[in-house]
């Protein structure tokens, strides 16, 4: 099996570190709750260490401070998803300690993260969607896109592959979760697109076994998380965002902008991910994932946007709006991890030359 060269992402200082140790097995301990009522300072430097460095990374934009935030979030969110292990693993989901923590990070970084964009809200949702959506298929090549393209070696193809599989190998576990409730087009549609991305079925067509594929075919791990640690704080913090708006369900319109986005701009971002790995001579096998989400985006993106976005514009009148604040907050997380996949790559390029 394929070694990476591991020198980006344990970039957060020793402190951080050793307070994600004892996060983690805060997680694994029986009752977690009750230890802390039973001694409250077990988790006295965790707290201390997480506080601080939510405020490190939301007022001075500290990358140490982000990676540690987003790791501790991703692993509560992780909890709402079966991973198919011990079941002594899932002890603490309900933890009242670990939903106060979560609800504090989601707040403040949430608060954030609306922060980073300027949107006007339009008069004129439908227009706006339709408008967005022509845009996006059809993009301008980026400077990151083109990078992969035409430049990405084969150690940063492996690097990119690695990264991904962290949200490639549990693909489409978020929409899941916004499925249930009463009856509508707006739902068989929802679940339509999830069937499909679950292989109709049948697992050898799931697209999460396309991507194992992919990293078999490397000779790389293809167990979920395996490459955790190599996963920038960006990377992540898109993982979590959609983990936050499909667990809210006031957010539900917000995630539908997200995901709209998301099945709209696939095609072309995936299409120069497939298009690096032929220029490297890679087989059939290790661009499959690719491939099968260039045909089936391209169908998905105008189910997205005919029937479920439109109709629910019809349905929520003023409050529509909030789908536009989902797509377009949804890509400026995406292009923010993409910048920050790339600059992985990049490093590990450079690691590679320096040995």
């Amino acid at each position: 099996m394929v070694t990476l060269v591991k020198l980006d992402n344990l970039n957060m200082s020793l402190e951080y570190k050793k307070a994600e140790s004892e996060f983690i097995a805060l997680l694994n301990c029986n009752d977690l709750d009750g230890k802390l009522l039973a001694d409250p300072h077990v988790a006295e430097n965790f707290n201390k260490n997480i506080h601080s460095a939510l405020k490190k990374s939301l007022d001075d934009d500290d990358e140490s401070a982000h990676l540690f935030v987003q790791r501790c979030l991703y692993k509560i969110n992780r909890l709402k998803l079966f991973w198919d292990d011990d079941l002594k693993n899932y002890s603490n989901e309900n933890s009242r300690f670990l939903f106060n923590l979560q609800s504090d990070i989601e707040n403040q970084w949430s608060d954030w993260e609306e922060e980073q964009i300027i949107i006007d809200r339009p008069t004129n949702v439908t227009q706006a969607l339709c408008d967005r959506v022509e845009e996006d298929l059809n993009p301008e090549l980026s400077e990151d896109g083109r990078y992969i393209r035409d430049h990405v070696s084969d150690a940063g193809y492996r690097r990119l592959l690695a990264i991904a599989s962290l949200d490639g190998l549990v693909e489409a576990s978020q929409l899941s979760r916004v499925l249930g409730g009463a009856s509508s087009e707006i739902q068989v549609m929802l679940t339509r697109i999830l069937w499909e991305e679950y292989g109709s079925g049948k697992l050898e067509r799931k697209h999460s076994t396309y991507f194992a594929a992919m990293l078999d075919g490397l000779g790389l791990d293809s167990r979920p998380e395996a490459y955790f640690d190599l996963v920038p704080w960006e990377v992540l913090a898109n993982i979590n965002h959609s983990f936050m708006l499909s667990e809210q369900k006031r957010k539900f319109l917000r995630y539908i902008g997200g995901l709209l986005y998301i099945e709209v701009s696939v095609p072309a971002s995936f299409t120069n991910n497939k298009l690096a790995g032929e220029r490297l001579g890679l087989s059939p096998e290790a661009i499959s994932y690719w491939d099968i989400h260039i045909k089936e985006d391209i169908r998905h993106g105008q189910w997205m946007l005919d029937d479920v976005a439109l109709p629910l514009v019809e349905k929520y009148g003023e409050d529509a709006w909030e789908i536009v604040l989902g797509y377009d907050q949804q890509k400026y997380l995406s292009a923010r991890a993409s910048s920050s996949v790339v600059d992985s790559i990049q490093n590990c390029e450079n690691a590679e030359i320096d040995e």
